[in-house]
């Protein structure tokens, strides 16, 4: 007979005997890098620090943070009881104040009608702004240190925004062939373990993905251009590594060219123009991004290359000076 494990047992703790108070304890808790990375793994979004007790009308968010993949607000209201009317009042405050941005409610126990609220906002909302609603728990083994858990109660749901947004649009073949592409890129990614997160499909022909901070992208794009050829050709795709501010950032990556050759190995291209806001390195290939029968094929050397641009440049992104 096998072995038997012998395996430890989940015990829940009290969240008010690792933070007593929120503003002091818990707030600066998740506000640090590992801990908003925490969060972050939970809501399918990169978050970037900005500022905590940020005035947005005449209440303060607890912690402001970006999106790094688009640059977007994310604003993160904490509870350490059952959510109340009180906070309910205070996003509702967040979203009429700011443009563009992803509201976080997290508290140790959503009231059932509050989540429904969430729902409902999630709904009836514009697209720019979404809401989400996690509860946070905490376990330990035995005397093993307490690890936080946040569960997501209420989150947008794309299918039935992106529903009538389609009838109402107006778009044509072009950009309903582009969003089906990135559903499918990101439905070929999200069978893999890969070190990026693709965001949300758009009918584009790009998709930006987040490499850690704002001013710094990873950036999937298709084309019905031949840069070879001049002209609409067979069309292309490509793999990028984008810096936003090129007079103010990328100086760095371009003194270590020599060494970022090296590893990204044979076919990098460098576009830092004079006078370009941004500048990037990348990758390109020749294909059809029409032709949906070598999707596959495309997706798959996508996302090779973006792991490669990933691998070379994520930690160089890190210790980027910040101004």
């Amino acid at each position: 007979m096998a072995d038997i494990p012998q395996l430890g047992r989940l015990e829940p703790v009290n969240l008010r005997s690792l933070w007593s108070d929120e503003p002091r304890a818990f707030t600066p808790w998740l506000a640090q890098p590992d801990n908003l990375r925490i969060l972050g793994d939970a809501l399918g979004l990169d978050l970037e620090f900005v500022r905590t007790e940020s005035e947005v009308g005449s209440f303060y968010a607890d912690i402001v943070c970006r999106d790094t993949a688009d640059g977007s607000h994310v604003l993160i209201e904490n509870q350490l009881e059952k959510t109340d009317h009180t906070h309910l009042g205070q996003i509702l405050t967040y979203a009429a104040g700011l443009d563009a941005v992803t509201i976080v409610w997290i508290a140790k126990q959503f009231n059932e009608a509050h989540r429904a609220a969430l729902d409902w906002l999630n709904e009836h909302t514009v697209d720019r702004v979404q809401f989400f609603g996690l509860e946070i728990e905490a376990y330990r083994i035995g005397n093993s240190e307490p690890a936080p858990k946040f569960q997501v109660v209420a989150r947008p749901n794309d299918w039935s925004r992106e529903a009538p947004a389609r009838a109402s649009s107006g778009r044509g073949e072009t950009q309903e062939q582009q969003l089906r592409f990135w559903q499918g890129f990101r439905d070929f990614c999200a069978t893999r373990e890969l070190p990026f997160r693709p965001i949300k499909a758009q009918p584009q022909n790009w998709m930006d993905i987040s490499i850690g901070r704002t001013d710094f992208a990873l950036v999937a794009a298709i084309s019905t251009w031949s840069a070879r050829e001049e002209s609409s050709g067979s069309g292309e795709i490509r793999a990028e590594f984008v810096v936003r501010h090129a007079a103010r950032d990328f100086g760095s990556f371009a003194n270590d060219r020599a060494s970022i050759d090296r590893e990204l190995g044979p076919g990098p291209l460098w576009d830092a123009a004079e006078g370009k806001k941004s500048a990037k390195v990348y990758f390109v290939k020749e294909a059809d991004p029409r032709d949906e029968a070598t999707w596959p094929a495309q997706f798959a050397w996508l996302v090779d290359r973006l792991t490669l641009l990933h691998r070379v440049f994520a930690d160089r992104v890190r210790r980027a000076p910040k101004t």
